[in-house]
């Protein structure tokens, strides 16, 4: 695993919250509220500011307030609360009691904690997954191999950093190969440590895209799982996250850089 270090945990959080907000602009608008699936309000309230707090639509340390969000998603103040709290219990959210809420920040030290525990258990999903893996597995992990190299090849031409269809194609491609697992709560940490994970890949801004090949990387790890090959499908996805880790650190390394020449 990649190490992070370099900075002090101040400054590798700041110069983050820099690049997170340095990708925003008039696109990036607030998800609609929408009732389905039988969900409450509290609960629909909740999934669309999730999705905006790892789009970064809601940027990290933003405080939250009730009468703000009342008029950004056109929702009460009881549910708003309700879904402020179901998010500080996934610590996208910090509740500071009579202070309201706040968007949990971004800090290199914890998402190489984060990294580490997600490539644990993605790789022990893997594993399982390859040796349970049918013939209904191994279409799933071919069409969405495909979806995934089409959207590969797009975001070379991206202009921004990460686009929702690569990010939505990516976390398919994942899900896809360790579908077959057959453990509902290996896929349940999974899937709360892949919400975690957006929130930095998309801050990075993939400023050294040019500089990796994603869709050899994604390929490769098709390849491998598909062959049943399980010790090179794990070895290329522990590979595949760090690589993410450190282009994190790498664009980190050089904003702090850059702004501690400019001051002298």
């Amino acid at each position: 695993m990649l190490g992070l270090s370099g900075f002090s945990s101040d400054v590798r959080g700041n110069t983050l919250t820099e690049i997170s907000a340095a990708r925003h602009d008039a696109a990036d608008t607030p998800t609609s509220v929408t009732l389905d699936g039988g969900n409450t309000l509290a609960q629909a309230a909740c999934k669309a500011l999730r999705v905006d707090i790892i789009r970064g639509v809601r940027s990290p340390g933003e405080r939250l307030r009730i009468e703000k969000l009342k008029t950004i998603y056109n929702v009460g103040p009881t549910p708003l609360r309700e879904a402020l709290q179901m998010l500080a219990a996934d610590q996208l959210v910090l509740a500071e009691g009579n202070r309201g809420f706040t968007v949990a920040p971004l800090d290199l030290n914890e998402f190489e904690d984060l990294n580490r525990a997600r490539t644990a258990v993605e790789t022990a999903a893997l594993r399982l997954s390859i040796a349970n893996g049918g013939t209904d597995w191994e279409a799933a992990v071919v069409a969405a191999s495909y979806v995934m190299k089409k959207e590969d090849a797009a975001l070379l031409q991206a202009q921004d950093g990460v686009t929702d269809a690569w990010e939505q194609a990516n976390s398919a491609f994942h899900t896809a190969i360790v579908s077959a697992c057959g453990s509902k709560w290996l896929l349940r940490v999974r899937r709360g440590l892949h919400d975690q994970c957006e929130r930095y890949r998309r801050a990075s801004v993939y400023r050294k895209l040019g500089e990796r090949d994603l869709n050899a990387e994604h390929q490769a790890i098709t390849e491998a799982a598909l062959a049943r090959n399980v010790d090179l499908a794990c070895e290329l996805t522990e590979r595949h996250f760090a690589l993410t880790a450190s282009l994190l650190s790498d664009a980190t390394s050089g904003l702090a850089a850059h702004r501690g020449g400019s001051t002298g």
